[in-house]
């Protein structure tokens, strides 16, 4: 398993993350456990949850398992969670990410992982009722008070990416050190201004979906309805992935999915996120699985390097068509930002 920093800050993870989504519903207790140890003796160290997953199973799963195994396993677990969603039906303030509503989430994220402290606390997605500066002085307080060893964005745009940091360096707040996305082939908008923001402030990116519902694990076919158990065909899913499948670009990068996994004799899915791991920016990738052997499937990827060619190839076939201001003279200075330079 290859590591990476998480972000700017000084932690390590591994390349590959475990997304628990399905803990608690599609994936019952015993299946969350054989994900987890496989994970973990694999050298996979970071998880990701969030209090919203199956209504906060997902976190009481992962509490439960960490408390069952040895400290030599758990020691090396970097947890990740988040909170901005409603955790209360009816109660006005029991969403956003005020300071009130994430003291609350945070203290029950807690109780529920059963920890003294979170590694990576993330906002779920940007709150335009809070003003951003209460938010950020909760986040730095709860870093201070020892609840929370590192804080990260979820979800936000690129000038929101800006902001948060900018603000948080103007009032001598602790820094968010990474953003989680939704980043896959089939997704690359992000590369117009989210990714330049997170390389200018070295934020670290956590891709979500980088099997864009599984369209790239080459399993479904075009003009052909979604099976009824698959995440496409789940409605909250599907409606972020379902629309792609009506442009001829989608089928052309899962075409060209399929043909290097048949030269390399490995599986689309993990070529598909080999890319996702391969790209600039991406501290590490978050995978989750319904059945384990989706899960060794993916969590093959970690072995899986793509060639300069192979990631050109890719790069040409999900190109997504972009105009002013993105593109001409914008296109080469946002790549070289993307790359690591801020080059004339």
């Amino acid at each position: 398993m290859e590591y990476r920093k998480l972000g700017g800050s000084g932690c390590a993870v591994s390349a590959l993350a475990l997304g628990t989504m399905t803990f608690g519903a599609a994936t019952d207790e015993a299946g969350a456990y054989a994900q987890l140890d496989e994970f973990a003796a694999a050298g996979g160290t970071l998880l990701d949850t969030a209090d919203v997953y199956v209504g906060g199973l997902s976190e009481t799963i992962v509490g439960k398992w960490l408390a069952s195994r040895p400290n030599e396993v758990t020691d090396s677990i970097v947890i990740a969670t988040k909170g901005r969603f409603p955790t209360a039906e009816g109660d006005p303030n029991a969403v956003g990410l005020s300071r009130r509503h994430l003291d609350i989430a945070l203290n029950a994220s807690l109780r529920r992982l059963g920890v003294d402290a979170i590694d990576l606390y993330q906002v779920h997605a940007w709150d335009p009722i809070t003003p951003l500066v209460e938010t950020l002085e909760f986040l730095d307080n709860a870093v201070r008070a020892g609840k929370i060893r590192y804080y990260g964005l979820s979800n936000f745009t690129g000038w929101q990416v800006q902001k948060a940091v900018d603000l948080a360096e103007a009032r001598g707040f602790v820094k968010p050190v990474t953003l989680q996305p939704q980043y896959s082939l089939l997704c690359r908008e992000i590369e117009w201004e989210i990714v330049p923001a997170c390389a200018s402030t070295d934020l670290g990116l956590l891709p979500w979906s980088p099997l864009a519902g599984g369209l790239l694990t080459g399993k479904y076919q075009r003009g052909a309805e979604a099976p009824a158990d698959t995440r496409l065909a789940d409605a909250r899913i599907g409606s972020f992935f379902a629309p792609r499948t009506a442009e001829q670009r989608t089928w052309d990068v899962i075409e060209t999915v399929q043909a290097i996994a048949a030269e390399r004799e490995v599986t689309a899915a993990q070529v598909a996120l080999a890319w996702v791991k391969g790209r600039p920016q991406v501290s590490s990738v978050i995978i989750g699985a319904r059945t384990h052997e989706q899960f060794t499937d993916n969590l093959a990827a970690a072995d899986l390097v793509l060639t300069e060619k192979e990631m050109d190839r890719l790069n040409a076939a999900s190109e997504v068509p972009i105009d002013y201001p993105y593109g001409g003279m914008a296109l080469g200075q946002r790549n070289r930002v993307i790359a690591g330079g801020w080059g004339r």
